[in-house]
């Protein structure tokens, strides 16, 4: 990170996994938009200083920050620049996750060890380390996948039951979650009614469910006007979707860039899932 002046209190938003895809989708679109600074994050400098140049050919003036959510010190790292230079946060994007191609030949323990690390856990610790910085009237948006109204028909009854009671608190998600993966490592997770091949839906659908429990906490704190809720940006051509998708990433930007700049305030939509700006059931 380049040196620059302090800008305590100015409004800023941080995107997560923002290199390429839709994540730079949501930069860009918040670029244009937001009234404030926007913060470019990806594991990889180099990936995301060219991101930054790029959107400086358009005329757009992203910062760029390095953070890889599974590391606790890169976590730590960027919350401290958050600290100093603005004392707070606005609007943070949960948009970083990795999904193994199965051709690729990756062992079924290391794909779900580093699946659900990343996109579960590693939005986990992000949200966690950043939250005490949000101010009121932030918001935080999950990056899902409709894939979870497709996968949930996989679960067991008896699980299904524990993961959608209203009152699931976040520590019985990490256990229930931390289950998952040890099992999983030993083959032995559909025993126990989790879907047989899925880690990547597996997680996505953590992640809603971490989503409608942080807004259930939300509504309790100080601050005021604090909204979470979890989006699928659609069927995107990026990498991830082998290029396949019908929207652009600037297309597959719009969900999360609205539920970025809901006005103050806003009755809803708070804690849920949507797809195209509408709230969608997804279980």
């Amino acid at each position: 990170m380049n040196p620059r002046t302090t800008t305590s209190g100015r409004r800023v938003a941080v995107i997560t996994g923002a290199n390429k895809g839709v994540g730079f989708g949501i930069v860009r679109a918040l670029c244009k938009q937001f009234d404030g600074d926007v913060i470019l994050t990806a594991r990889n400098v180099d990936r995301g200083q060219q991101a930054v140049a790029d959107l400086n050919q358009e005329g757009l003036r992203p910062r760029f920050h390095q953070l890889d959510i599974t590391d606790t010190d890169s976590v730590d790292a960027l919350a401290t620049f958050l600290k100093d230079n603005y004392d707070g946060l606005d609007v943070l994007v949960n948009n970083a996750a990795i999904k193994f191609r199965r051709e690729a030949g990756v062992p079924f323990p290391r794909r779900i060890k580093e699946t659900v690390g990343c996109n579960f856990f590693g939005t986990l610790s992000v949200t966690r380390r950043l939250w005490p910085l949000l101010r009121p009237h932030a918001r935080v948006v999950n990056v899902t996948c409709f894939c979870i109204s497709s996968i949930i028909t996989e679960f067991s009854q008896d699980l299904l039951c524990q993961l959608l009671k209203p009152d699931l608190t976040m520590a019985q998600l990490e256990l229930l979650l931390q289950d998952y993966v040890r099992k999983g490592e030993m083959g032995g997770h559909f025993r126990v009614g989790w879907p047989t091949d899925a880690e990547y839906d597996v997680s996505k659908v953590g992640v809603c469910l971490m989503s409608a429990i942080l807004s259930r906490e939300a509504v309790d704190d100080s601050r005021g006007d604090i909204v979470v809720n979890a989006c699928c940006p659609g069927h995107v051509r990026t990498d991830m979707s082998r290029y396949e998708g019908s929207l652009t990433v600037d297309q597959g930007a719009d969900t999360p860039m609205y539920l970025s700049l809901l006005p103050r305030n806003a009755a809803r939509p708070r804690g849920q899932f949507l797809a195209e700006r509408t709230v969608v059931k997804w279980w």
